[in-house]
């Protein structure tokens, strides 16, 4: 969809202090080419097209040979009318199909709307009629197409494109696949709005280029994680989506093209799995181990059987690891490069996971409406600081602004706003023209996110300003309670949100989940935590629960604790 915006990224600071801080071979001032997303495929495909891209539970395939797919899937595509700005939506665990499917909407013109699996039927209808979305792409499995099925009922849905599972795997598995799973596959008649994935690709692969405008084509509306509202449908364009590959792949120079193997198991439903996994992977011309769901030992036994080299999750997944008693048994002296996003990474899980497997931990921070990373560390170089969650990327430019005076960049050292201007940064909200304008005031994105910057460029990330809570008037950030929490051995996993008090304002509650066979009271937690926070901070009221709910990236909902 070309919606006419000039989106050029604004000329970025001539000297930033944070260039200062580089690893010799990074230029802040990076050349990134207007290119659409599935520009990276192409490169990918010329350059390593026998080397093998996709393993799905054993079964792989080469560049060439997915190249080819995608091919034969656009050209399907286009026969059921994808063209410029058609709204294709993906319903998919990460699988083979995921890669194939969004590569063939971008190339056919279209515009990719992702879709959570896990999303409830009202949700997904929700979106489907928010963003348009005509065509829904999905598994041959009830919980999947169910919910479609369901919702093509109720929307303006007019096509729906049923993968096979059991033709993902290799032979035996997928054998076994459809005798053990049976129940769960469903046998929809073929026509009237459905079409089989075998069917789609059945044509001669005579696709027709459609040009794009990567800086103004909408690639992805991707949906907010919704962890504090309403989720937003981010509109995405091809350049920002290239653009952070392409930072994402400039900071980290130890990674060789054609040499890397990745563990794909951040859903590419995300935007994090998106950007940061599958087309990072790509760029490199690497190889994409995939997984549809986390599991911890088959996690480990993948690392260990496949030398996986870089390995980008979510705090709560190198805490697994950390955690896991068996973690001896698994050989992970293959990983060199571990990255952390998606959530503010505990110092103590940082620091065990690299006693643990010897290899350094970088952390990064981002929002989907930036495609989504904005700062990353970098200790593989000798960047780093603790509690911090990095430096800006090339060509991007993080300011701290007063929450007085918006307009107003504060020095540094000063908590305020944390305000993001680069390439990356997304063309607005789709059909919310006043959220766009609250958030986008000229190039500059307000994140809604506290934080500051140190003298160098280091950004340390405070908490969401919506998530701030008020006491008497004294500002209590969550995240701060939450780390002091962490520090007592019985505690496994803990959020803290405000409640409403008829004399204070707000109080911080704490909702806590303790280690199995182990014992906490309110009385012993508030006085393990006298000398390390305030007396307003100390939380009086305290939950213990089982688990917290957490969105699929790991992030805890605190809207539904």
């Amino acid at each position: 969809m070309n919606i006419g915006v000039d989106k050029n990224p604004a000329a970025p600071l001539s000297d930033p202090p944070w260039a200062t801080q580089y690893p010799s071979n990074v230029d802040w001032l990076l050349d990134i080419p207007v290119r659409p997303v599935h520009a990276l495929l192409d490169d990918a495909v010329a350059a390593f097209p026998g080397r093998p891209f996709l393993d799905f539970l054993g079964r792989r395939q080469t560049y060439a040979q997915a190249a080819q797919l995608i091919t034969k899937t656009a050209v399907g595509l286009q026969r059921l009318g994808v063209g410029k700005g058609t709204k294709v939506g993906l319903l998919l665990p990460n699988s083979p199909y995921s890669v194939i499917c969004y590569f063939a909407i971008l190339k056919s013109g279209g515009t990719v709307v992702n879709y959570d699996p896990l999303c409830a039927e009202q949700a997904l209808i929700r979106q489907i009629t928010d963003s348009e979305t005509e065509i829904m792409v999905t598994l041959d499995l009830t919980a999947l197409y169910g919910k479609v099925a369901a919702a093509r009922a109720k929307t303006s849905l007019r096509h729906i494109v049923i993968c096979k599972m059991a033709q993902a795997l290799p032979f035996l598995r997928g054998l076994m696949f459809r005798v053990a799973r049976w129940r769960e596959i469903v046998k929809p008649s073929r026509g009237v709005g459905h079409i089989f994935f075998d069917e789609l690709i059945d044509n001669s692969g005579a696709y027709q280029a459609v040009e794009t405008a990567p800086l103004s084509d909408v690639a992805v509306i991707q949906y907010t994680g919704g962890t504090t509202g309403e989720p937003k449908g981010v509109m995405l364009s091809h350049q920002n989506i290239y653009a952070n590959t392409c930072q994402n792949r400039a900071w980290f120079t130890r990674a060789e093209p054609g040499r890397e193997r990745l563990l794909a198991i951040i859903p590419f439903s995300h935007s994090f799995g998106m950007t940061a996994v599958m087309n990072f992977a790509i760029s490199l011309g690497g190889e994409l181990v995939i997984f549809p769901r986390f599991d911890l030992k088959r996690t480990l036994r993948a690392i260990t059987r496949k030398r996986v080299t870089i390995l980008i999750g979510v705090p709560t997944l190198f805490h697994a690891i950390n955690q896991c008693p068996e973690i001896k048994r698994y050989d992970l002296s293959s990983l060199k490069i571990c990255i952390s996003g998606g959530d503010s990474l505990p110092r103590a899980v940082q620091r065990n996971f690299v006693e643990l497997t010897g290899c350094p931990l970088a952390e990064g921070y981002g929002l989907t409406e930036c495609a989504p990373v904005v700062t990353c560390s970098n200790p593989l170089e000798g960047i780093d600081r603790p509690g911090s969650c990095g430096l800006p990327l090339p060509r991007t430019t993080v300011e701290i602004v007063s929450l007085q005076s918006p307009r107003t960049v504060l020095p540094s050292g000063e908590r305020g706003e944390i305000c993001v201007s680069g390439p990356q940064v997304m063309l607005g909200y789709w059909r919310q023209a006043e959220a766009t304008r609250i958030c986008l005031i000229g190039r500059r994105l307000y994140t809604g996110d506290l934080g500051w910057m140190d003298a160098d460029g280091f950004l340390y990330f405070v908490d969401r300003l919506k998530e701030v809570i008020s006491v008497h008037g004294y500002k209590v950030y969550p995240r701060n309670v939450e780390d002091a929490i962490r520090q007592h051995p019985a505690v496994t996993d803990v959020t803290v949100i405000g409640v409403p008090d008829p004399t204070r304002g707000q109080v911080p509650k704490a909702y806590i989940v303790l280690a199995k066979g182990t014992q906490l009271s309110e009385d012993r937690l508030q006085a393990f935590l006298a000398d390390k926070l305030s007396p307003l901070e100390i939380p009086r009221l305290v939950e213990f629960r089982g688990e917290l709910p957490r969105s699929k990236t790991g992030k805890v909902l605190k809207r539904a604790v």
